[in-house]
């Protein structure tokens, strides 16, 4: 398949410019794209990686990235549907600009001829006066276009600044400025970003340059109709000191039945021919969950590094008892506890039974004794036959952690210290 043809097999492209123009740019050689990310929280979370793995889609088809970081549309904020955004200061925007950009390096590599670029509109908008601003770009934008936008016109009755009001302004001057200095002929984000991004193409043909195409990427959503990126803690971040490499990896194999096809054709390198026959294999075996699998072991490497995922796969297996707890490294082990819900003990050893109970797997001493006596309860994927038997630290893992399991699917943790 060519590259447009792949891409729309799997549902990347929703709106585009024109779309015979889009695809002859696209399908041939040496083309320079670019892709923004606003530095809105201190990481970027599972929604951005859309636009990363797209970049590297392209970039893979010999086409040339420019990943900008707005450490001026981040200080600015993209208008959104419900209220105005709180405006951070600039250090803390700084700070997370960095983050970002790093949080970015393993979707592109940086070498060769069509090597990535880390771009960040701060370079050019903060030296630009604002007489120069208003008349080099704010002359080009008919105010009854911009109040056409949806957002702006649905926040027009709550209220929306004049700041918000010329982020638009801000984003379409990107690609302008993107275009001469480095000949990028092609801008794609989220359809959220739609607006913005044909203001963009119109600044620049308006200021004489061009031709330039774009595109946008759907919106994920999960089939329940909610939001994409959110797990019961909240969003799933990419930086690993936010959410976990083992969290991260759980998120994707809880996917739904409903959503895991699409998500594989979405952030999945394998072929159109491989997702075929994994759909097909899920479809006759959906109890084994290898879409699932799948997915969550090539996002996680992809992310966090094969050797992270790899400990996230053992540690899933070692945790219900098909694998060993003792090949886990202490962080996983931790994070693996940590969702599960890890209880701190201090002092004397207890016994066993009081262990389950300060685990949370029972309620009661008079539980614990019921669920030890069945033969369901274990410690570090041993069976615990004796509840009056005390706690030997030498049996904790990396010195301090316990492993506590109620019948085949139901753990939880314990961090001991004496």
């Amino acid at each position: 398949m060519t590259l447009v043809d792949d891409l729309t097999w799997r549902g990347l492209i929703q709106d585009s410019t024109s779309s015979e123009e889009l695809t002859g740019a696209l399908n041939g050689g040496n083309l320079t794209f670019y892709v923004g990310f606003d530095p809105t929280a201190a990481s970027l979370h599972v929604g951005h990686l859309v636009q990363a793995v797209t970049a590297r889609r392209l970039q893979l088809a010999g086409h040339k990235p420019l990943l900008l970081v707005g450490g001026a549309t981040g200080q600015i904020g993209d208008p959104r549907e419900s209220s105005e955004r709180s405006m951070n200061p600039p250090e803390v925007i700084e700070g997370w600009v960095a983050r970002i950009r790093s949080q970015l390096q393993p979707f592109v590599t940086y070498e060769g001829a069509n090597g990535a670029e880390l771009v960040n509109n701060l370079d050019w908008t903060g030296p630009t006066s604002v007489i120069d601003f208003l008349r080099d770009v704010g002359k080009h934008f008919p105010v009854n276009k911009m109040l056409a936008r949806d957002v702006v016109r649905n926040r027009l009755e709550t209220g929306i600044s004049f700041t918000e009001f010329s982020y638009q302004l801000l984003q379409a001057n990107d690609f302008y400025q993107l275009h001469v200095r480095h000949g990028c002929g092609l801008q794609f984000g989220g359809s959220d970003q739609w607006g913005n991004i044909t203001a963009g193409v119109d600044f620049v043909r308006r200021r004489g340059a061009g031709p330039v195409h774009a595109f946008t990427t759907p919106l994920v959503l999960k089939a329940d109709g909610t939001k994409f990126g959110k797990s019961e803690g909240g969003a799933v971040w990419i930086d690993p000191e936010m959410t976990s490499p083992y969290a991260f990896y759980q998120f994707w194999i809880n996917s739904d039945d409903r959503d895991v096809s699409q998500y594989l054709r979405y952030f999945s390198f394998k072929s159109r021919e491989e997702l075929e026959e994994l759909e097909k294999a899920t479809a006759e075996r959906p109890q084994a969950r290898l879409a699932q699998r799948a997915l969550a072991f090539e996002v996680t490497a992809l992310v966090h590094g094969e050797e992270e995922a790899n400990q996230a796969v053992a540690a899933s297996q070692a945790l219900f008892g098909r694998g060993s707890l003792s090949d886990l490294s202490a962080g996983t082990l931790r994070s693996a506890l940590a969702e599960a819900g890890l209880a701190a003990v201090r002092g004397e050893p207890p016994t066993l039974g009081v262990l389950l109970r300060e685990s949370g797997l029972v309620s009661s001493a008079n539980e614990a004794r019921r669920t030890i006596a069945e033969g369901g309860a274990y410690l570090n994927n041993e069976r615990i036959t004796d509840g009056e038997a005390v706690l030997d630290p030498a049996v904790l893992l990396h010195g301090r952690f316990a492993v506590l399991r109620r019948g085949k699917r139901t753990f939880a943790g314990v961090e001991y210290e004496a």
